[in-house]
Formats: structure tokens, sequence, C-alpha cells
């Protein structure tokens, strides 16, 4: 049985859409609400995504309303999502009996969920992969961030008038991590407002990978240009945007969910991708820190990473090639590898960063600028005019350097680098790189008294392509071969 995740993102591409259109419909009579759904579904099925009825404007009908929420959900062509917008959330058993209505009675395929009472409250609704859950996270409203700001400590909320220290989440921020512990069946996302892209994006440094259910578009004053900006996932999905009162309001529905749909569209192919935040927590997903999982992402978005066959300059051929020069051509990734560099930085001591051409001198520059800590860089030649230096930018001799690079493989160039850098009075402890290929440079510079750490290993990326499904099985055993050569 597919996830519910899979369902949606099989849907998603078909439509080549990330529109939900809602079925808001506030008609005087049941037999009236069915029919204005009925003619909303016929004219936008061609380009939605999915459809979310509310369930409130059938349930203020009583049992002919109910009756006619069944056949509306049953209405909706198969292979198309339908997410029930209750934000049901109780103790078990009576969560359990919610699911059971919006699943089994009246056919939903996922519902928004209210987390207030915690995991036991949200588990019967995501016990079966193919059932899916939107948790409450940032909603749209005006009074959201009465309880949704507040900062916390440890697990406990805290007034925001007390002092805090900027690395203390808010309660959204710790529910979206919360609900990255709950998506053990790919059936997991967050309702994230779109009138606080702020607070999206933050939400986004949180959970990369889990989908959104974004209201607040149109209606409520959300603007659909930052909304993007701030949610979309690195491979261009992971956000579901609803539209309800501005397509039913239309004079030709089907049109204005087109429109709206090729909007999206046009918009998504002029965002790079995630945009930085300065989140400083990350969550664990899997075994694996979700600045992995976020930056095994960029690289298959990106192509720095590709599978195939390659000839390596040894003259091997090889099942992965790693690019990491595409970088530049994709400023928000290279921000988000930046600040993955960083985090690993600020646990060393160092005076300056310096840079290894070519591939980390692009890199070295984004750490420097978003830390505003000096760079220095040796030259592969050095300049035969002018200064004719073999080392570029201001230093002292005794200063301490952290070097910067992309790759580690042997260790050996970055030895022939550092040896020039030594060579002028300066010291060097630390190299850092954003990917180890685990092919003995870690044990190589030890040995020449050096520490060499990465944002992340081969092996960690391989796993998080394949709990992705971005390589196959066959692709993934194939470089687990190659690296043991």
């Amino acid at each position: 049985m597919k996830s519910f995740f899979d369902f949606l993102e099989t849907r998603v591409r078909e439509a080549n859409s990330l529109l939900c259109v809602g079925l808001d419909s506030r008609a005087d009579s049941p037999s009236a609400l069915r029919d204005e759904c009925f003619r909303i579904i016929d004219a936008t099925y061609v380009c939605a995504a999915a459809f979310k009825p509310n369930s409130a404007f059938f349930e203020v009908h009583g049992p002919e309303g109910m009756r006619a929420l069944q056949e509306v959900i049953a209405h909706v062509p198969q292979g198309i999502p339908v997410v029930l917008d209750a934000k049901r959330g109780d103790i078990g058993d009576t969560s359990a009996a919610y699911a059971k209505a919006a699943f089994d009675v009246y056919g939903a395929h996922c519902i928004t969920v209210n987390p207030y009472l915690g995991s036991d409250s949200v588990e019967p609704f995501i016990a079966r992969a193919e059932c899916g859950a939107f948790v409450l996270c940032k909603t749209s409203n005006k009074s959201a961030d009465e309880f949704q700001k507040l900062r916390i400590e440890n697990g406990e909320g805290r007034n925001q008038e007390s002092q805090v220290t900027s690395h203390e989440p808010r309660l959204f921020e710790q529910v979206a991590l919360k609900a990255q512990t709950w998506n053990r069946q790919n059936n997991v996302g967050l309702v994230v407002g779109a009138t606080d892209p702020q607070s999206m994006a933050q939400v986004r440094a949180a959970a990369p990978d889990l989908w959104f259910l974004v209201p607040g578009i149109g209606a409520q004053g959300g603007d659909l240009e930052s909304s993007l900006n701030a949610g979309l996932r690195a491979d261009g999905m992971g956000m579901l945007i609803n539209a309800s009162r501005s397509i039913a309001r239309a004079a030709n529905p089907g049109a204005e969910a087109r429109r709206l749909r090729d909007e999206i569209n046009q918009l998504r192919l002029t965002i790079d991708h995630l945009p930085l935040t300065d989140y400083p927590q990350w969550s664990i997903v899997n075994g694996q820190s979700s600045i992995v999982a976020q930056l095994a992402h960029d690289l298959v978005a990106s192509q720095c990473v590709r599978f195939g066959e390659f000839k390596l300059k040894s003259g091997l051929l090889s099942p992965i090639y790693l690019d990491l020069r595409r970088l530049i051509t994709y400023p928000q990734i290279l921000k988000r590898a930046a600040s993955a560099y960083v985090a690993l930085l600020r646990g060393l001591k160092f005076d300056r960063i310096a840079g290894l051409p070519y591939a980390g001198l692009p890199i070295s520059t984004a750490i420097s600028v978003a830390a505003d800590w000096p760079m220095i860089y040796p030259r592969k030649e050095a300049k035969e005019y002018g200064t004719k230096a073999d080392i570029e930018g201001l230093y002292k001799a005794g200063e301490t350097i952290a070097i910067i690079d992309d790759l580690a493989t042997t260790g050996g160039a970055k030895v022939e680098a550092i040896q020039k850098l030594e060579g002028v009075g300066l010291k060097v402890k630390d190299i850092v790189v954003l990917i180890d290929r685990e092919s003995g440079a870690k044990e190589s510079l030890a040995q020449s008294g050096y520490t060499l750490h990465a944002v992340a290993t081969l092996r960690q990326l391989l796993d998080a392509w394949r709990a992705s499904g971005a390589i196959s099985e066959k692709q993934f055993e194939d470089v687990q071969a190659f690296l043991k050569r």
C-alpha cells in the first residue's frame, strides 16, 4: 500500500500542480451545498493536486449535511487525494473514532489534526500509511501568535517577554520537529499559513522533507511568491497551496484554477530553492540529521551528484559523480551549504579561513560573508607580476587557519596547499569539507597532524538518497561496492 504522500506526489506530477482546491461553500441547504461542491470539482479536477472539503460547513446542516459530505468526497475522481479539513485532536480512543469516521465512513484520504494534546492524540490518524494527517503548526488566523510563537526551553513553554537566547525555538518550531519524528510512514505533513513567510521559512528549516498544507493565499492576504520562496522543498515540491473562495466565487472556477496553477508553476521556475534561515537546531530523523537530509536533496536537485557510469581522472569507471563546482549556479543551495559549514566551524578555534582553489573558493567566500570571518586562499600558481604572492588576502604569521574545501578523497592535494600556508608562518589544524568520500583522507591527514571535519560522509548521503527514493536499490549497492574498492 502506498503511503499518503506517495499518493499525493503521484498526483502532483500527473497534474503538474501544487494547487489544492478548497470546498468551503456556505450554501444554505445540504442539497445546495452538495451541488455547489460538485460544480467546483467538475470544473477544476483537471488541474487540482487535491481537494479540501471543510467539515464545518457540512456539519452545520446535521445528518443531511454529513451525507452530503460523503457524496462530495465520493464525487472526487479516483486518483486525486481528499484532505478533510476538520482539525481533530483528542485523547486516544476519541481520536481513533475521529480517524475511523474520516477515513472509513466519509472516505477522505487525509485529515487536518490539532497536536495540542500531544503524540497519542495524533497517532490514531497516522496508524495506517495510506491515511495522512496535516498537523496544525503555524496557522494563518490573526491570533495564531498568541500561543504558536511562544518561546520554549527544554520542552516547557515560556512567556515571550522573558529573557531568552536566540537559540530557543518557538512553539510552532517544536511542533515541526515533533512532526518529523511522527513521520515514520511518510504520511505526516504540516499546516503552515501563507500569512507569515518568515515563520514558514523557519518551519521549512526545521522540517526540510515534510509537505505543507498552505492556507491564507488570497482572501487572508498571504503572498504567493513569498510563500513559495519560504516553503518550497529543494525538489520544487512540498507545498499544497489551498485556494477556496477565490476559485468558488470566480465567474469561471475552472479558468481561475488553471490560472492559479500556472502562476504557481511559473514562480516555481524562478525560485532557486529553499531560503537560508538562521534556525540553529537540526532535528534527527531516522538516525540522520535533517541537515544531511537537506544536503542530500540539494545535491540531487542541482545535479551536483549524478548516478550512472562516469570515467574518473584515475581511469576508473564510477557509478557516482560529484561536482560541487555547480553550487555557484544555485545561490540558495550555496547559502545552505555555507550554513552547514558554519555550524561545524563554530566548534573550532582559528583566526581566518582559507579556501582551496577552485571548488573551495566560492564556498569559503559564502562562509566568510555568512559568518563575518576573514578569508585568504593559497594560489595554485604564484603570480608572475605585481606582488608575486603565493597567498591572497591579509594575514599575520602565527595565525591559525581553518582550511575549506568541497570534498575529501585521499587528502594529498590538501597537504600541498597546507604546505604553502605553513611556508609563510601560518598554522593549520583543521580541514572542513562538505563531503568526505571516505577514501582514506581522514586517516592520511591525521597521520600528518591534521583533523578532517565533514558536514556529511558519502555513506550518510547514500542512506538519505536511498530512503528518499532518489536512487534505486541497485544504484545504492553499486556505489557501496565501488566505495569498498
